[in-house]
């Protein structure tokens, strides 16, 4: 028996996963009221040591209002309800590398949310950024540290 919480996969059982399928996942894209954005500077991979949208994977047997109970509350440090959201559209993300290294490659199909959130209400999960800031879509378009896959939700706004 392992100590993982239900929904949570051993790392080699994981691996596996992760090398043979695509991840479910939901970013979030966290306005405040002066119209910037929330991003966090990642610790881990994929994506590790860019500007990033918050977010996490659909876990096991979790309905996506669950899934988005659990995310707001873990990296957000406030629990909303993904009724409080407007849904963004569906995206692809492709990395090269994964949270193991530099294999398995990561594939995540990801639904995107925005949120309108008092930007002192909001705490950005330490365990997976080290630094947040807030940014204006233009700021964030033309910051090349800002991961392309956060780029792309900004095309449109």
């Amino acid at each position: 028996m392992d100590n993982n919480p239900p929904g949570w996969l051993d790392a080699n059982t994981f691996a596996t996963v992760v090398h043979s399928a695509p991840l479910i996942s939901i970013d979030m894209l966290v306005e405040n009221e002066q119209s910037e954005y929330l991003l966090g500077l990642r610790n881990n991979r994929p994506a590790q040591h860019y500007w990033f949208v918050p977010g996490g994977r659909v876990q096991k047997n979790e309905t996506l209002d669950a899934a988005f109970l659990r995310l707001t509350t873990e990296e957000l440090g406030i629990t909303l309800e993904r009724r409080q959201a407007v849904f963004k559209g569906v995206y692809e993300h492709f990395y090269s590398d994964s949270v193991f290294g530099e294999q398995p490659s990561t594939h995540y199909i990801v639904l995107a949310y925005q949120l309108v959130l008092p930007a002192e209400s909001v705490q950005l999960s330490v365990q997976q950024h080290n630094n947040t800031q807030w940014l204006k879509t233009n700021a964030i378009l033309a910051n090349p540290n800002v991961h392309q896959y956060t780029k792309l939700y900004f095309n449109g706004l």
